[in-house]
């Protein structure tokens, strides 16, 4: 089995931290590889450079169908960017990083918090809640005002302050459970859920583990109505090469 991580934004180290923990998340004999695209933002941290991240990701999700190089796909952004999108191409299942949390989340107790990055991207985290039905389990969203890419520096405080603010979530909160907000924290879980003494969930682990689960049940995304192939129409400009046949 074959699953692909694409990390919608263009910071090649970020790729691949979350290769290496998807990787050791899968099953023995998954393979996992994980992309960066060509285009689009260095971080994502608005509803501009989540748009603007899309195209660069169905792209790397294109190339992958016409070389028939994966049999999954992991969309590696707290925001699921692209999604829809992403399952409207896709032969295999696409699973975005924060349903995948969410719904593993759920599972673990009655609800949690999501401890995210910036404040201004809560309103997105208790969006997509409500969406895939964790609303009612979403105790609340935390930031921790970290720019993503403060994340890739070693000598930033950012592990302190997450912990700090998952510690506080579990103090205030009345959550069971801790949903990393980022996944450019995908390495942080572990040491986080010994420090705070709750079940920590990064979403690039619990996104690699479900796509395997579909693929080994032999379940795909559904090709009627909303999620059928796009349709046949002229694309121009920069969006020329998007164009389907």
């Amino acid at each position: 089995m074959r699953i692909l991580i694409v990390n919608p934004n263009t910071t090649a180290s970020m790729t691949a931290l979350i290769g290496e923990c998807g990787a050791v998340a899968a099953s023995a004999g998954t393979v996992v590889d994980a992309v960066t695209p060509s285009m689009g933002p260095a971080s994502i941290e608005s509803h501009y450079d989540e748009a603007l991240a899309v195209p660069g990701l169905l792209a790397e999700i294109a190339r992958a169908e016409r070389e028939s190089r994966a049999d999954a796909y992991v969309v590696a952004c707290f925001g699921d960017p692209g999604l829809d999108a992403a399952r409207e191409l896709a032969r295999g299942p696409v699973v975005g990083v924060a349903e995948a949390a969410m719904r593993t989340a759920c599972y673990l107790g009655r609800g949690f918090t999501v401890v995210t990055t910036l404040a201004r991207t809560a309103g997105r985290a208790w969006d997509l809640a409500e969406r895939y039905g964790a609303g009612p389990f979403c105790r609340n969203v935390r930031s921790c005002e970290i720019p993503v890419l403060e994340l890739e520096d070693p000598a930033s405080a950012a592990r302190a302050r997450i912990t700090d603010e998952c510690r506080r979530a579990v103090a205030e909160d009345g959550c069971d459970a801790i949903v990393l907000g980022c996944a450019g924290m995908a390495d942080l879980a572990a040491d986080i859920a010994a420090e705070v003494g709750v079940p920590v969930v990064d979403g690039v682990a619990a996104a690699v583990r479900t796509a395997e689960t579909l693929v080994a049940l032999g379940l795909t995304t559904g090709s009627r109505g909303e999620y059928a192939p796009p349709p046949a129409k002229p694309y121009t400009g920069m969006l020329a090469d998007f164009q389907m046949r």
